[in-house]
């Protein structure tokens, strides 16, 4: 059995002529994600819902997905994170209101970085601030049944806030995270093991579920040859998330490997 059990999925099929959301990608049709997902036996997919998920042809197609993949069998959590949403954390709250509008899940996945915005580290400690807060008005905002999930780089871990980790804040406020550890190799130390340990043994700790998350992008996306399976190809990738299974596995939470993302990982198996 594969180690790979959900992926990230940013893209959506929809023609840009027709909506400026639109990514013009066939193969995030409803009916071919769900073919994807039971030929590979994914078991959830990060679905991206773009702002105003229940309105237009891109509101449409993510409604028809996530319906399409939940009678599959297959759980969908709807997806984003835009940046600007920490200076302004009520925009996350309207996203999120409308994408389980358009597609109602039982879970919603947060991937906002602060690390990623130009004020990172000079502003470290408000923009750390302020994805809390974001993240605090999300989930008060959230229908009862829906859990809150947030993908979260490995070294937060190491992250040090008010007495704990910055880890420790997020996993204090969410349903579920994803623990990104982006390296070509499990074993060693730089492997997705041991970049991955503290993190997951933290949210298993929590009583939370995780997943550990891959990178299957090119090396100029990903920022390095070393951190994605571009180059190693689908068998080295089902090789060394199977170690990432064996070494977690049986914490309590474990639930898989994470594949980022559905179209580059569709490239990498020869498909597109």
């Amino acid at each position: 059995m594969s180690a790979l059990t959900s992926m990230w999925a940013w893209d959506n099929p929809v023609a840009r002529t027709l909506d400026a959301r639109g990514r013009d990608y066939a193969p995030a049709e409803p009916a071919a994600l769900v073919a994807f997902c039971q030929d590979r036996a994914i078991q959830r997919v990060f679905l991206s819902a773009p702002w105003a998920a229940d309105e237009g042809p891109v509101g449409d197609w993510f409604g028809a997905a996530t319906t399409a993949l939940q009678t599959a069998g297959v759980a969908v959590g709807p997806l984003g994170g835009d940046p600007g949403w920490l200076g302004e954390p009520s925009l996350a709250v309207t996203w999120a209101l409308a994408a389980l509008r358009s597609g109602p899940s039982d879970s919603l996945q947060l991937d906002v970085e602060p690390w990623a915005t130009p004020g990172w580290p000079a502003d470290r400690d408000q923009l750390c601030a302020q994805w809390l807060t974001l993240l605090d008005g999300v989930l008060a905002a959230l229908p009862t049944g829906v859990s809150l999930g947030v993908d979260t780089p490995w070294w937060l871990a190491h992250e040090h806030w008010e007495g704990g980790t910055l880890l420790d804040a997020i996993l204090a406020r969410v349903g579920r995270v994803g623990v990104v550890a982006f390296s070509d190799h499990a074993q060693g130390p730089d492997g997705i093991v041991a970049l991955a340990a503290p993190a997951v043994v933290a949210a298993s700790a929590a009583g939370l579920p995780f997943t550990v998350g891959v990178e299957t992008d090119t090396a100029e996306v990903a920022g390095g040859a070393q951190f994605t399976f571009i180059d190693e190809g689908p068998e080295v990738l089902e090789a060394e998330t199977a170690l990432v299974t064996d070494a977690f596995g049986t914490l309590p939470g474990y639930e898989g490997v994470t594949v980022e993302h559905h179209r580059a990982w569709r490239s990498l198996l020869g498909l597109d």
